[in-house]
């Protein structure tokens, strides 16, 4: 099977598309991807100021766009849209800079027609840079 662009499964366009490349996808179950961070994104001149930081919140919403992929990937959930339901247990342990990428995994759990719960992580060479648990509701398009 090849592995979609990530704009051809979810709706998010740049500046506020914060996955590169999808590595692996089980449709409905568990996905893999990347974020490359160069430095040119718009958030790191703010956040902050002669030390750039990836801001932790965007983290959780790059595991809520690949958990998303999961997601919609599934045939199941095709025309769906997946909004954010909630977010739980989110921490952040590594500070990711200019350079770093950003490895994203997530694992859904239970799933309905309506909505879902999924676990994720974003690491940097190995080492873990956030964890959290989310909920999603999913409407039509």
């Amino acid at each position: 099977m090849s592995l979609p662009n990530p704009a051809d499964v979810i709706p998010h366009r740049p500046p506020f598309l914060f996955i590169d490349e999808i590595t692996a996808l089980e449709p409905g179950e568990k996905a893999t991807g990347l974020w490359h961070l160069s430095g040119e994104e718009w958030f790191f001149s703010g956040h902050f100021p002669g030390r750039p930081t990836l801001p932790g919140v965007l983290m959780c919403e790059a595991i809520a766009q690949l958990g998303a992929v999961a997601v919609l990937g599934s045939e199941t959930y095709a025309g769906k849209l997946a909004l954010f339901g909630g977010l739980d247990k989110a921490r952040f342990r590594r500070q990711v800079v200019p350079g770093d990428t950003l490895e994203i995994t997530i694992e859904m759990g239970r799933m309905s027609a309506r909505a879902g719960k999924g676990s994720g992580t974003a690491t940097v060479d190995g080492e873990l840079a956030c964890s959290c648990d989310l909920m999603f509701v999913l409407v039509d398009e």
